[in-house]
């Protein structure tokens, strides 16, 4: 019978452990998590912090979705060591998981600001149903807050001030939010919809410390400029840093991430991984990438869990990922890689409508909708065909997109 070990009960992890049981209905199959709660909805735990939703809808999995399946559920287990030599999973309680095949979707952790206070009490990090709650809690009770981290993780506080009627400076280190996949007419739409909401974008700053009151609360901000930010919490999103320290003494390859190949296979032989922790081979940009959107997890857990489970016939992970956020009363929605293009076309329709495309090597690698997201089937399918369309940027620019308008694709 084979033995199938997955660490990390994220929604990769899952997603292979029901792939698995579906493809060898005899297998072993174990989950390792160190959360303490099975499988919830990332993208939701936001609108708890928000106070839009209850607890119950973001849970998608309870304990007895696993016994149902004869999968064994391990909570609050940390994995200290893996010997791939000898094929075992080690704990922390000391216990081993002898494996056939290992699949590794541990995720990250985010990272903490190297500054002094970083650790102080009422300073959040947004990444589990935990932080969720208490982020929740916070700015319920809390007139101010500065955020930290110009990226797709730090705008979900903004949306928490917003919700909760909490003031927020956010303080950003460049001149835009998002600057890697943004123009300034891009990210003034963005801007414009924090101060809809009552957060004001700080340029030019960031955070040099913080100071704390004699309990170890943060009361405060402090800039590199010296401009200091009063703050009954802080909200820190400054990306991840991946959970990996247990493969150190394998030959598993990193490079910011574990590399996989198309099959989510890793350098060393029956070990795998998924989700946002890969460094995978896209076989649409021809080049490791890097994605951390749900929907990508989901697919490359399902795609390991095949590839694990086949004698021969091994499936590809072709994907063209998106990211979209619903907080302010226009629509936002990223796809594919738009901070990869070698050119960009842009377009901005209206004071809440722009459009901007990312090409390399001709052909579409990603781009950002906002106002108007009914382009992106049209865009995603033509990044699907790789075609080379950049010469044709004024057809993808129209109001309404026509892919029947486009030249005929021409003979590679």
């Amino acid at each position: 019978m084979t033995q199938y070990v997955i660490i990390g009960d994220g929604i990769s992890g899952s997603s292979a452990a029901e792939t698995l049981r579906e493809a060898d209905p005899e297998a072993g199959i174990t989950v390792v998590t160190d959360e303490g709660e099975p499988l919830y909805n990332r993208i939701l735990i936001k609108e708890h912090a928000k106070g839009k939703l209850p607890e119950a809808p973001i849970s998608i999995h309870d304990e007895e979705w696993y016994d149902e399946r004869d999968i064994e559920l391990s909570l609050n287990t940390h994995v200290t060591t893996v010997d791939t030599d000898e094929k075992v999973v080690r704990t922390h309680e000391g216990e081993d998981l002898p494996y056939d095949k290992l699949l590794v979707a541990t995720g990250g952790t985010p990272t903490q600001l190297p500054v002094e206070n970083s650790d102080a009490d009422g300073i959040h990090h947004f990444w589990t149903f935990q932080d969720a709650r208490r982020i929740k809690e916070s700015a319920e009770n809390s007139e101010q807050a500065v955020i930290v981290g110009a990226g797709l993780l730090g705008i979900d506080f903004a949306a928490v001030c917003g919700a909760q009627g909490v003031e927020g400076s956010y303080l950003m280190r460049g001149d835009r939010w998002w600057r890697y996949a943004l123009s300034a007419d891009g990210a003034e739409i963005m801007h414009e919809g924090m101060r809809d909401v009552g957060v004001e974008p700080v340029f030019d700053s960031g955070v040099d410390r913080f100071e704390v009151d004699d309990d170890g609360h943060v009361t405060a901000a402090v800039d590199p400029n010296g401009e200091r930010y009063e703050c009954d919490w802080a909200g820190v999103a400054i990306g991840l840093t991946f959970n990996t320290e247990f493969l150190r003494e394998t030959d598993v390859e990193q490079d910011n991430g574990i590399v996989v190949d198309e099959y989510m296979q890793t350098t060393v032989d029956d070990v795998y991984a998924a989700g946002d922790i890969t460094r995978f081979y896209d076989v649409l940009l021809g080049e490791q990438a890097q994605n951390g959107s749900w929907g990508s997890a989901k697919e490359q857990g399902r795609i390991a869990a095949v590839n694990m489970a086949a004698d021969e016939e091994k499936e590809a992970f072709e994907w063209v990922s998106s990211y979209s956020i619903t907080h302010f009363d226009f629509p936002f929605l990223s796809f594919g890689h738009p901070t990869l293009g070698d050119e960009h076309a842009e377009r901005k329709y209206s004071d809440t409508e722009w459009r901007r495309i990312a090409f390399k090597d001709g052909k579409i690698v990603g781009g950002v909708l906002i106002g108007d997201l009914s382009p992106q089937s049209t865009l995603k399918q033509l990044m699907r065909e790789q075609r080379v369309v950049a010469d044709q940027a004024e057809v993808l620019l129209e109001k309404s997109v026509d892919a029947d308008e486009l030249a005929p694709a021409q003979e590679q």
